[in-house]
């Protein structure tokens, strides 16, 4: 995962009031597997960045990758 790549959530983390399925974008990378994300409503406010680590991310991808076309 890298900077700018949107992400959604892995797992319930009740503490931040965020939960399974929420999307986000990584705005900073801390360590290799150590992020910044920001998660904004429909209307671009921001309601949570928090510091993540990968196994609670999954990258999101907007298009087929190559190896999957026919």
């Amino acid at each position: 995962m890298r900077l700018l790549d949107i992400v959604a959530l892995t797992q319930d983390l009740p503490q931040q009031n965020l939960h399974r399925g929420q999307i986000g974008t990584i705005i900073e990378v801390y360590q290799p597997k150590v992020f910044e994300v920001e998660f904004v409503d429909l209307q671009g406010k921001t309601y949570a960045v928090e510091t993540l680590n990968a196994q609670d991310l999954m990258q999101l991808h907007h298009q087929a990758f190559p190896e999957w076309t026919s």
